[in-house]
């Protein structure tokens, strides 16, 4: 049974057949053509040459393919070089053999070269050999480029140079482009004619002597020319060349205008300057309106930078040092209403970018004094309670000597661009219907609109007192509102969700922080008033973030430490205003220990707990540094950590690291006493609280057989038999080594037959550095006595054997501590 196909599957069928016949066809026909050139130009046994390769539907359906026609890289190539050759021939002719020629031999050859090269290109199109006239037309430019030379040496060697080329550039640019219109399919004459056009302006204006006002305004008509050219040009190698010579032009123009409105003596000086440059920018509208979004958006940015620079360099002339900042920042805030102007979505999101740069440009610039007052005070480190300087707020931030006039403008620029942002982030979703035509970035952008104003708002304020002049206690008391203020932001942003907003008001409070307590260092009252306020702040702060939803754990726990840390300078200080030692302060100390331990009691299992009460056993480490140097208020500190820790040690959770705290506290508190008392037979002290505290720790055993033998025995112990330890070291007899290894060794055995770890760690070490201790004299003889080189070879053997039984030292250690901590 016959399958007959629907029609239109038929149809297509149809269709693919016919294309393949086509294909072949023309594939015959190529065939044909090649053999008839063969039989033409060749001996009939010439071979003939592969068969062409079908593409499409009938690829490698037909016979061998044809070998291809020779690379066109080849004949481009070969072209490239003889127009060198040529044009290297015809300059050595014009430059070295001209004086050979009379004046009609010259003006004959060069004519008869020009003619002849303006005609060939036309009929070498006709031939359709276009390469071939690409490279004529090429050489014939360099010939009437001589002509030129030649015409100016031999009839017009007078003439004013610049004007004369000025002249030739405008002719040629005519001629080359009269040429290329007419001769349409060559590419060259073209570019070379608005390559040209960029000469005669700049040349004539240099030919007259003209100022920098003139070049100026001579390269901003020739980019205006540019731009025509580059908008209505319709081939893509003319408009390249146009915008590449509108860049070159255009910016040098705009360039020299800036450069004479910033250095015009006066606003009348900048009305010229300014017109030149309000010109650039109309010219640069003009063409953004026209051009594809890339270039209208660079040229928005153009004539915003221009239209700023126009009109805020007219004021700004009349200004001194520093202060033409904050006109053009506001200059470019005024750029800002022109969004809604009818200039197309790429020349308006150009001029907001030209805004946003003058603004960060006016920022980086006010940055200098900020720098200045922020790392000033770390002076202060060194010169506790040194005193006010006259100088006020300068002085005290160590920066009289810098040009305070001239910088005042610094907080103006950093107010208005933190005033500006924080707009921004207030009415962001009003932005939309306001900008018109371009589009407003998403919420990213406006976190980042509102960390700004934070940012920059503090800055401002920072440095505001020292540009006024302020005394020290407006520039303290301005510090310290900062900080307040930055922390309220931190708050209500975590509040209303903008979490990047609240970290950068918590990193400016933080920096303020530690900006006012280093200021507060110079007299005594700002001292305790700022490290007061900051910890009323801080404590205020982390109540408010440990009640406020979404706010980061850490921050709350950083927040309760700076309060801590705040805290622990103010007992420090009252130190120094009773003109105590330092090692007499250290008992002051003890305050923020104690409190934070009471806080933990109060708190539990709070978040903060934790980190509050570490912070304040660091300001109790502090103190025990502190009371180093005399060793009776060592021992005192010492016995009050103890205390300390034994409160701590009360609270369940805290039990098994603060009670081993207390104990090695109190220990070593009893041993710096001893020493201290000139005690020379310690154990007199140490055995009466040796023998209640291990009858307490066996009662402890019976009552509790899981409780660890540290726990039990170790403080016990520890107390009789390190201050032994150390007192045998410097004991010349054998009395004392000799019972103390004993006792040691009778701990060790009992440890081993009780299998409890604290006596048989702390008998063996005891007795192991005991017995170091009567061997060293015999040691020392025997190394003294033996040669030399013994000592390190018995250390090589000895590291030959351990390295040789590595792996079964390695299971011996690991079994030791497997058995040790199967011990209680």
């Amino acid at each position: 049974m016959e399958h007959v196909p629907p029609p239109a599957e038929e149809l297509a069928l149809l269709d693919s057949e016919l294309v393949r016949l086509d294909a072949r066809r023309a594939q015959l026909l190529t065939r044909r053509a090649w053999l008839v050139q063969v039989l033409s130009t060749a001996p009939p046994a010439a071979a003939p040459g592969p068969w062409p390769e079908p593409r499409g539907p009938v690829a490698g359906a037909f016979g061998p393919p044809v070998a291809p026609a020779p690379a066109r890289g080849v004949q481009n190539v070969l072209l490239v070089l003889g127009g060198l050759l040529l044009t290297v021939a015809a300059v050595a002719f014009t430059l070295v053999s001209w004086g050979d020629m009379g004046i009609g031999g010259r003006s004959a050859v060069l004519t008869a070269l020009t003619a002849a090269g303006l005609g060939a290109p036309a009929l070498l199109l006709r031939r359709k050999l276009s390469s071939t006239a690409e490279a004529l037309a090429a050489l014939t430019s360099v010939l009437m480029v001589l002509d030129a030379y030649a015409l100016y040496v031999a009839a017009m060697p007078g003439t004013d140079g610049a004007g004369y080329t000025g002249t030739v550039a405008a002719v040629l640019a005519v001629l080359w482009a009269a040429y290329g219109l007419l001769l349409d399919r060559l590419r060259l004459p073209l570019p070379l004619a608005v390559s040209a056009a960029q000469l005669p302006l700049v040349l004539w204006t240099w030919a007259a002597g003209g100022g920098p006002l003139w070049f100026s305004g001579a390269l901003l008509v020739t980019a205006a020319l540019d731009g025509v050219v580059a908008l209505r040009a319709g081939r893509a190698s003319v408009r390249v060349m146009a915008c590449v010579a509108l860049c070159a032009t255009g910016g040098a123009g705009l360039l020299l205008a800036l450069g004479e409105s910033l250095t015009a003596s006066g606003p009348a000086d900048a009305m010229a300057p300014g017109a030149l440059l309000l010109a650039g920018a109309a010219l640069a509208v003009a063409g953004a309106r026209r051009a594809a979004v890339p270039f209208a958006v660079a040229g928005g940015v153009t004539a915003g930078l221009a239209a700023v620079a126009a009109v805020g360099g007219v004021p700004a002339a009349g200004l001194p040092d520093g202060w033409p900042v904050p006109v053009y920042l506001l200059c470019a805030g005024l750029l800002l209403f022109a969004v809604r102007a009818p200039l197309g979505a790429g020349a308006v999101r150009g001029l907001g970018w030209a805004s946003g740069l003058v603004a960060a440009g006016a920022v980086l610039v006010s940055l200098p004094p900020v720098t200045v007052v922020a790392v000033g005070p770390v002076a202060r480190l060194g010169g506790l309670w040194s005193g006010v300087a006259r100088d006020g707020a300068r002085g005290a931030v160590g920066a009289t000597d810098l040009p305070w006039p001239e910088m005042a403008y610094a907080p103006v620029v950093l107010l208005i661009a933190a005033a500006a942002c924080g707009a921004a982030f207030r009415w962001w979703e009003g932005l939309p219907r306001w900008a018109g035509p371009v589009a407003v970035p998403g919420p990213a952008w406006r976190g980042a609109a509102g960390s700004a104003a934070v940012a920059l708002g503090w800055a401002g304020l920072m440095v505001l007192p020292a540009a006024l002049g302020l005394s020290f206690a407006a520039a303290l008391a301005v510090q310290l509102v900062l900080v307040v203020a930055a922390f309220g932001v931190v708050v209500g942003a975590l509040r209303s969700g903008a979490r990047g907003v609240a970290w950068t008001a918590g990193a400016a409070g933080t920096g303020g922080a530690v900006g006012a307590g280093l200021l507060a260092l110079a007299t005594e009252a700002a001292t305790y008033t700022a490290f007061g306020l900051l910890v009323a702040v801080f404590v205020a702060l982390t109540v408010a973030l440990d009640r406020q939803e979404g706010a980061s754990a850490g921050v709350v726990r950083a927040s309760a430490c700076a309060a801590v840390a705040c805290a622990a300078v103010l007992p420090a200080a009252l130190g120094a205003s009773l003109e105590l030692a330092v090692y007499e302060t250290a008992p002051l100390l003890l305050a923020v220990p104690a409190v934070t331990v009471l806080l933990g009691a109060r708190l539990k299992g709070h978040p903060v707990a934790l980190p509050v009460e570490v912070t304040g056993a660091a300001a109790g480490a502090a103190a025990v540094v502190a009371a180093a140097g005399d060793a009776r208020f060592l021992a005192l500190v010492l016995a009050l950590c103890g205390v300390l820790a034994a409160g701590t040690a009360l609270r369940p959770e805290r039990r098994p690291f603060a009670g081993y705290l207390a104990t090695g506290l109190f220990v070593l508190a009893a041993w710096v006493r001893l020493s201290l008392s000139g005690v020379s037979a310690p154990e007199a002290y140490t055995l009466p609280v040796t023998v209640p505290a291990l009858v307490v720790g066996v009662l402890r055993r019976r009552r509790d057989p899981s409780a660890s033998s540290w726990t039990a025995y170790g403080a016990g112990l520890s107390v009789t038999l390190v201050p032994s330890l150390a007192a045998a070291w410097a004991d010349p007899h054998w009395t004392r080594p000799l019972l103390l290894g004993v006792a040691a060794l009778v701990i060790t055995l009992a440890g081993a037959r009780l299998r409890l770890q604290a006596l048989l760690v702390l008998g063996g070490v005891v007795l192991g550095l005991d017995a170091l201790h009567e061997l060293t004299p015999y040691v020392v003889q025997v190394v003294g006595a033996l040669p030399r080189w013994v000592a390190p070879a018995l250390a090589g053997v000895l590291l030959l054997a351990v390295g040789a039984t590595y792996e079964k030292r390695l299971r011996d250690a690991r079994r030791v501590r497997e058995a040790l901590g199967r011990m209680r």
